[in-house]
């Protein structure tokens, strides 16, 4: 998986840089291989605005596309770091959706398949 990261508002250090990579490139297991090879991983980062009284507030947010899949997951914390953490965790549990969503879809195809089949009496011999 390519991963490119963007940074909105703050400096983009080798320590956010290298946190993003080794979180996002954690997702890769999540995905199939066909998938994980041509999905491009777009990473911002960065602080939402200034105007906060109480302190910065970071937003994280990965958009992830390729073969078959296009995924999105946003958040806002107080901490960068934390941001991240719970970004890869929704993008986590949307992946894992998406394959049960899937493995439904075939699972009722396969069904009506099979009783189309059992419909038909082609395989019993009369007489």
């Amino acid at each position: 998986m390519k991963i490119n990261i963007k940074a909105t508002g703050i400096e983009l250090t080798p320590a956010i840089s290298s946190y993003v990579e080794k979180k996002i490139s954690h997702i890769e297991k999540y995905l199939d291989r066909k998938n994980s090879q041509d999905a491009i991983a777009q990473v911002e980062v960065g602080r939402s605005t200034r105007h906060h009284k109480t302190g910065n507030i970071f937003r994280a947010e990965v958009h992830i596309t390729g073969v078959g899949i296009d995924l999105y997951s946003v958040s806002e914390m107080e901490d960068l770091y934390a941001a991240i953490d719970v970004v890869k965790d929704e993008i986590i549990q949307n992946i894992l959706h998406l394959k049960s969503k899937r493995e439904t879809l075939s699972r009722r195809g396969a069904k009506m398949m099979k009783s189309v089949m059992k419909g038909f009496n082609f395989f019993k011999r009369k007489g």
